[in-house]
């Protein structure tokens, strides 16, 4: 199979660790990327999960909301308990469906 060259920029600090890492494990830094490329081609999908901060972010103010929440109102006499898909529900229509 023939092989062609690729160039990637990378910041420098970032260089440095995963050259660092590389020589730890006995890899090279163009083994790992060859790998990485393989992989991709072999699963029709980046291998690892890309998440938006920001999307995490409100997930989690929204976590700690429900939980504030659910604490005034476990001591209320008309106490409703929600079921997972209400909640969820409450959770899309807020934040949306991508969340």
């Amino acid at each position: 199979m023939a092989t062609t060259t690729f160039s990637v920029r990378l910041d420098e600090e970032v260089k440095q660790q995963l050259d660092a890492f590389c020589r730890k494990i006995g890899i090279s830094t163009n083994a790992i990327f060859s790998l990485f490329a393989n992989r991709v081609v072999m699963e029709k999908r980046i291998p690892f999960e890309i998440a938006d901060t920001e999307a995490q972010t409100k997930h989690h103010q929204w976590i700690l909301e429900q939980l504030a929440e659910r604490e005034k109102e476990a001591n209320a006499p008309d106490a409703k308990w929600r079921t997972e898909n209400e909640v969820m529900g409450t959770f899309r229509s807020k934040y949306g469906s991508t969340v």
